[in-house]
Formats: C-alpha cells, structure tokens, sequence
C-alpha cells in the first residue's frame, strides 16, 4: 500500500469516529443514550439497519461467494421484504405502544421475569459470538494481506468502535452509520467501474454478462426442493422470512435502530425502506463478485487467493506438488482466453460446452490445491484458511485498484466492520443494563447511574468481543458462519414472540420450558446436521410452539382431572 492509501484509510476511519463521539457527546438520561432521544427520521433508520445487518463480511464474503458459486446466493435475502411487512404492521406499533427500550421487556408483561431473562440470555450468547466474528473476520483476512499481527488488528478495530459506541450509545451508531454507509456504497460502486474499465476493450458489460452466463455464474433462481442445495427459492422465501423475521423484529441490535425513531410512521418507514433497497443492495454486491469472476476470465489469478496458505506450502515437503497443480491452473486459463473471446462474439453451444468443460477442470485442480494446502498445514502443526472465498475480492483490491481508491475500498470493508460491531455492542450494553441489571440486581437507581452501567456494559462487550475475536477461528465462509449462529438461536426467539402475539392461552411456565427444550434440540440438529441452517429458523419456531402448546394442553388435562 502506497502513503496515499494509509491516508485515505486512517483519515476515513478517523473522522468517523471523531465526529461520531463530537457530535453525540453527553448523555445524560436513559432515553437519550439507548433509544437516542427518539430522534431519528427514517432515512436515518433504514441506513442505520442495513449497516448493522452490511458487516465487513457482506463485503469481503459476498463477492468471493459470487465468484465461486455465481448469484445464487441473492435467494437468501427472498423473504426480507415480507419479513419487513410483517414487523411494521405487528412488531412495531406493539413496540411504539409500549414506549419498550429493549423487544424483551414486552415478554415479561406478557409472561413472566424468567421468560424475558431467557430470551435475552439467548439474545446475548448468540449477538456476543457475532459481535466477535464481525471484529475477527475482516482483521483475518487484513492481516494475511497486510502482514500485520492478527490480535493487532483485532484491538484496533475493537478500540475504534468502542469509543465513539460508549461516548455517544445508540445516537452515535446511527450518525455514524449514515456516513459509513456512504463510504460502502461510494467504494462499492468505484469497484464496479475500474473492474468494467479494466475487461478487455472487446468486452463491453454486455459481453460479460454473456460469458458470466457462459460459466453458470447468473443462475439465479433455483425452484428445487432439495434439502441439499442450501440456497433456493424456497429456502429463501420460507427459512429466510423466518430468519429476517427474528433478526429484525426480536434481535435487540435491530430493534434498537427503529426504536429510536421520532414516531411510528418515520419506524414504520425506515424498515420498508431497508426492505426496498437491501435486495437490490446485495445484488449489485454478488454482481460486482461475478464482475471479479470475468476479469480474471481475462487475467491471470492465484489458484488459491489466501497469500499466508501459499506461503505455507511453499515451505512443506508438498511444494512441487502444487507448483504442479500451479503450472496446470496457468494452462486452463491460458485454452480458455481463446474460447472465451471466440463466445462473447458468437456464443454458440458448442463454445459453452467447452468453457464449462474447462471451468470443472479448473475447479478440480483448485481443489487438489486446497487438500495440499491442508496437508502442509497439519505438516507444520499451523491453522490456515483453506477455503479462500473471503480473500478473492481483498486479492483484487489490492492487486488491481489504483492508489488511493486501495485504501477507500479497505475503509469500506473496516466501516462496515465498525458499524455492525457498534450496533451489536450497543445492543448488547442496553440488554445487560435493561433486561438483567435494571430489573433483577439494581433497581429503583436514577438515570445517570443505568448511564454509566451502560457505558460499563458497551466497554466490557467490547473488550469480551476483542477476546472472542482473537480466539476464533474461520469456518467454511464468513457470510455463512455468521447466519448459523443466528440460525441456531433465532428460530426459537421468534417462536416465543409469536407465541406472545398469537397464543393467549399459553402461560409463562410452558413457553419457559419449551424454549429450553427447543434450544437443546435445535442444537443437537445442527450438530448432527438434520438440514440445512436456514431451515433451522422455521424448525425452531415450529418446533417451541408446538411444545409450549403441547405443555399447556397437558397441564389444563391435568387440572381438569385433578378437579373433578
């Protein structure tokens, strides 16, 4: 990275976090500090909601996702817009009309103590690991590209976020988010147009597309109903209404964005808003990971994009080996240049049959790299990151980006780092002081002492998430590891607010017990891998509905007999 670079970056994240701590210094009420004084208009919302949701691993996942796979995985967001709906007519106007600081405090009007401890336990353990990974996974993947120490990066991050979160509290998330996402969307659509520019001169957008299509990279839609496929129409329109229905209407780090509105309607606005643009939004983030996948059609690429698992093997007794596999990767790509020019000017079956022919030939020896790679890792008793769908969009900034525009697209990916980090901490801070402190181990205390134990809370989350981040290690793909611990849990919240909302005949004891039970066994299906994790949203809803009904069915059974 050239000076110009370290500019632009430290000069970005700088100024975010100056004039997020400036402008929401001090203060002093509850109201003020965790629903933000109820100030914000939804323009405010619906940015502050989708940078929550946009971590840094939307925009290093997202596109290496888009490069292996193609743009299927745009079918996840499906049931968003209907999950919106559904929130701003039921979820919201319960919310506004109980003037509630956190979606757990309703629980307990509707339940019981217990039954809003659990939920916002559950709520913690599973926004704490996140809070972790959203700080871990872009500090990883700088750091093999940087060179710089991993904790290091991980502190910072952490540091940054930390300030300006327990300076300003859920005011100073959202107007530091609004700038962060202009950052994203700027660099986003910069991206986009130098890798356009830098396509051969014979190959317009059109002409890319066409050869994107060539190598089954715009399959979109996928009607299949197998549990196999992890990404399909259903799965999205089903599993994932039931995953965005948990995450924005009972995930406190969502619900706190739109209760800080100034009213219902601008609430109400803010989350039709994000519904509108969020799909569209993560399109265009898989097109520009497909538009990555045609330019290195054009230009030579890395049979694996992780530079630290290359530097690896090179020192292991398997470095002939992949510098075999190396030499074949170099001549697949070399036969198909010619079939590739040959198509976007003709495009006939012929022509497509043999690119695809070598496309599997190429993802093939990328595999093998990828099983020597493993095998010098467990050689030299290290952990690297095998699989490199989060590093090929780093490895094209940083390889192909002008100076100056390096260090604006690395802003992006550590804005959207903070900007998700800072809304789960400050969540996290306003559940441990609302739901825990407040209610059960200090009540009755003036405003300016829940404050402090706020600000307390955001800084021992922060610090808690630094620790997680430096212990954690990466599995499959960030985007996915992410979405299956909110998988796991999410399910089983959203059933005890629907059981809350719809079931008036169901008391606290059954929902307390079937939550407990719910979450043991959507555990032990993870584990054993009973389907994939997005159906795990709509099994754990299911499922605690119908335990909490088949409880409360037995206990009326029981008493029934017992008085006659």
């Amino acid at each position: 990275m050239a000076a110009l670079d370290w500019i632009v970056l430290i000069g970005t994240l700088l100024t975010i976090v100056i004039y997020g701590t400036w402008k929401t210094r001090g203060s002093k009420n509850v109201e003020d500090y965790i629903r933000g004084g109820n100030q914000a208009q939804w323009w405010t919302i619906g940015l502050s909601v989708m940078a929550t949701q946009a971590s840094a691993i939307t925009f290093l996942s997202t596109p290496g996702q888009a490069f292996h796979d193609g743009m299927g995985f745009v079918q996840f967001y499906f049931g968003l817009p209907i999950a919106m709906i559904i929130i701003c007519m039921v979820f919201i106007p319960l919310y506004h009309r109980l003037k509630v600081y956190t979606a757990y405090e309703f629980l307990e009007s509707r339940f019981d103590l217990k039954t809003r401890s659990l939920t916002a336990l559950l709520f913690l353990i599973q926004r704490g690991l996140a809070a972790g990974i959203t700080i871990y996974a872009p500090a990883i993947i700088l750091s093999a590209v940087l060179g710089w120490p991993l904790n290091q990066l991980n502190i910072i991050i952490g540091f940054l976020v930390i300030i300006y979160t327990v300076s300003g509290g859920t005011k100073a998330v959202s107007v530091t988010q609004k700038h962060q996402m202009a950052v994203i969307f700027t660099g986003m659509f910069i991206a986009f147009v130098l890798i356009l520019n830098y396509l051969p001169e014979q190959i317009n957008f059109s002409k890319a597309l066409t050869i994107a299509k060539a190598n089954n990279k715009l399959n979109i839609l996928d009607f299949s109903f197998n549990l196999e496929n992890r990404y399909t129409f259903w799965s999205g329109i089903i599993g994932g209404t039931f995953l965005m229905l948990s995450y924005f209407g009972t995930d406190q780090s969502q619900v706190q964005r739109y209760l800080s509105g100034k009213s219902l309607k601008e609430m109400q606005l803010g989350l039709l808003f994000n519904g509108a643009l969020k799909v569209p939004m993560q399109f265009f983030i898989l097109l520009v990971g497909v538009m990555v996948f045609v330019f290195y059609q054009f230009n030579p690429s890395p049979i694996h994009f992780n530079p630290h698992a290359k530097e690896v093997v090179k020192v292991s007794s398997f470095a002939n080996e992949f510098e075999v596999l190396e030499s074949k990767h170099q001549t697949i790509f070399e036969s198909k240049q010619k079939l590739l020019n040959n198509y976007s000017q003709s495009p006939e079956p012929a022509l497509k049959s043999e690119i695809l022919s070598l496309n599997q030939a190429e993802k093939e020896n990328r595999e093998n790299a990828r099983i020597i790679l493993d095998k010098a890792a467990k050689e030299h008793d290290t952990k690297i990151e095998t699989n490199d769908k989060d590093y090929v969009f780093i490895h094209f900034i940083l390889n192909n980006l002008p100076r100056g525009l390096i260090g604006l697209l690395l802003a992006v990916i550590l804005s959207a780092a903070m900007s998700s980090t800072a809304s789960e901490l400050n969540a996290l801070a306003s559940t441990t002081t609302i739901d825990l402190y407040k209610r059960s181990i200090a009540p009755n205390k003036d405003d300016i002492h829940y404050v402090k134990a706020t600000k307390w809370f955001t800084l021992a989350w922060g610090i808690l998430a630094i620790c997680i981040a430096c212990i954690a290690y990466l599995a499959d793909n960030l985007i996915q590891l992410v979405n299956i611990i909110g998988s796991i849990f999410y399910g089983n919240v959203l059933g005890i607010f629907l059981l809350a909302f719809f079931f008036k005949s169901v008391k606290s004891n059954a929902v307390f017990t079937a939550a407990i039970i719910t979450q043991i066994i959507v555990l032990v299906g993870w584990y054993q891998t009973w389907m994939p994790y997005l159906w795990l949203n709509l099994f754990g809803c299911i499922l605690v509905i119908l335990i909490a009904l088949l409880i409360q069915t037995l206990k009326l059974k029981t008493y029934e007999s017992s008085t006659r």
